[in-house]
């Protein structure tokens, strides 16, 4: 059957031919047409009035299946990839992924909440704090992109809690642990970072590996500090290398 021809409003015979040819034309070929409204609404004028009906929406356009099947392979080739990266090293540091929930114990070291480490600062040695807050290193200096604050009395020793570390980086953190010691293995260290960052996690069992007997995790770090409105301190990283 022939398609039915654009009718407007005035040019049909009868109410229900109008309506009938309406529908036909209008449901095959989405154009815009007219219909004839007779009652008319508040202030318009007396008489038959028309009013627009959009078009129908049209269908996007499909992708070809070719595109499709590639795009679907490179999300499942990312996804896998990303599925085998390993999350620890060799030597058991956490490599990757650091602000994420962490575990509440470490080996070589006694995990402590703020009210035990208020307890640890009023004893006798008192514990050398120490904040592994990481700070880019770039052109041979520290980048301060954001002012960072820490508890009192620490000593920051920024990147030294990454999973591996170059010889330049162990040699920082070794020299300025034995700084902080005066080289007295016994004398104990307290590390921290802020809640659920493995940095603080990989500075406790890197200590360990050095013969530090004496160690404590902050695990909650900063955060938990601050959440005791307790005292900061403006920090700069120790000087490196």
């Amino acid at each position: 059957m022939a398609p039915a021809t654009p009718v407007f409003a005035g040019q049909a015979r009868s109410h229900k031919m109008l309506l009938k040819r309406l529908t036909t034309y209008y449901f095959s070929t989405g154009f815009t047409v007219y219909r004839r409204i007779h009652k008319a609404p508040p202030l318009a004028c007396n008489g038959p009035i028309t009013k627009r009906i959009n078009p129908m929406p049209r269908a996007l356009p499909r992708l070809p299946r070719a595109l499709l099947a590639a795009l679907s392979l490179s999300l499942l080739l990312g996804v896998a990839q990303a599925g085998t990266t390993p999350l620890f090293s060799a030597e058991g540091y956490r490599t990757t992924l650091y602000r994420s929930p962490t575990p509440h114990q470490v080996e070589g070291a006694q995990v402590i909440d703020t009210a035990t480490l208020q307890s640890l600062l009023g004893q006798h040695p008192k514990p050398v704090l120490v904040d592994v807050y990481r700070r880019q290193w770039l052109q041979g200096r520290f980048i301060e992109d954001e002012p960072h604050a820490n508890l009192p009395g620490s000593h920051w020793l920024a990147n030294v809690g990454d999973g591996e570390l170059s010889p330049a980086w162990q040699d920082y953190f070794v020299r300025h642990l034995q700084k902080a010691t005066a080289g007295r293995l016994e004398q104990p260290l307290v590390f921290y970072c802020r809640s659920d960052c493995w940095l603080s996690w990989n500075a406790v069992k890197r200590a360990a590996s050095l013969g530090y007997k004496t160690l404590y995790w902050y695990r909650d770090g900063l955060d938990a500090w601050e959440a005791a409105n307790l005292p900061l301190q403006p920090a700069q990283p120790e000087p490196f290398p």
